[in-house]
């Protein structure tokens, strides 16, 4: 009738089950989508710490939560929030933000290490053999207002800095892989260099250390903090902090 393909009754019933089922996959689909997008968080962090410390822990979070997803920036104090719809900053000083949501991660401080080889080495010369190494010197950058230097490590020491350039190096990351390749002795933070010291690669070379003047702290806007896997994020990174300083 006027070309129209009319279903029979089999094929009506056919068709709307069809439709149903379709309508069904469509359906989860789409409410898997969000349920992903809702998981996924964007992670904002200083340089200082990213690769380190922060990148590790992340990995370990994420498989203990299969569906939790991250987007990784890494950026200097201080970021736009809004702009970049930053749902969790890892930030040296936490005063830089005033009007969010923040829990200190820890108050840490920098101290000489090296590689075991090195360490060996200066066993009988103590803190006088560390003048006669090569010292590698971190540029901080500017998260870092007050910065932890090697004149101020030896100032605190009773001793005066040495003669030679020693190595100049922008990143806290590299600083401390080349410390472990036995190229110099390096003063780093003890959270990024927790790992390497637990693993051997670095050793400590002295109790002598210097305080960072700021607490490394958790960061996020108030209005995210019911935001899927964003409390069970920061609860956890809290609590790796705190154990990684008992050891």
């Amino acid at each position: 009738l006027n070309n129209r393909i009319l279903l029979t009754d089999a094929g009506q019933a056919l068709h709307e089950g069809v439709a149903a089922g379709l309508q069904l996959i469509s359906d989860t689909t789409e409410a898997q989508m969000q349920r992903r997008t809702r998981a996924r968080l964007v992670i904002s962090c200083i340089e200082s710490v990213a690769e380190a410390w922060l990148a590790p822990r992340l990995a370990e979070f994420a498989a203990r939560e299969p569906e939790f997803r991250f987007d990784l920036r890494v950026e200097p104090d201080p970021v736009a929030f809004a702009r970049y719809d930053i749902d969790l900053r890892l930030a040296y000083d936490p005063a830089r933000y005033p009007d969010h949501a923040a829990v200190e991660l820890v108050r840490d401080h920098v101290l000489p290490v090296a590689s075991p080889a090195i360490r060996d080495r200066l066993a009988v010369s103590g803190l006088r053999g560390v003048a006669g190494e090569d010292l590698l010197h971190t540029g901080w950058g500017p998260d870092f207002g007050t910065q932890p230097t090697w004149a101020k490590w030896f100032a605190a020491a009773g001793l005066p800095l040495p003669p030679g350039a020693g190595y100049q190096i922008d990143r806290s990351a590299l600083t401390l892989d080349l410390a472990a390749r036995g190229l110099g002795v390096a003063l780093v933070q003890r959270l990024v260099a927790g790992d390497a010291l637990a693993e051997g690669r670095l050793a400590v070379l002295s109790d002598l250390t210097l305080p960072l003047s700021q607490p490394y702290a958790l960061v996020w806007p108030r209005t995210k903090t019911r935001k899927r896997h964003l409390a069970q994020l920061v609860a956890f990174l809290v609590e790796r902090a705190a154990s990684e300083r008992k050891t």
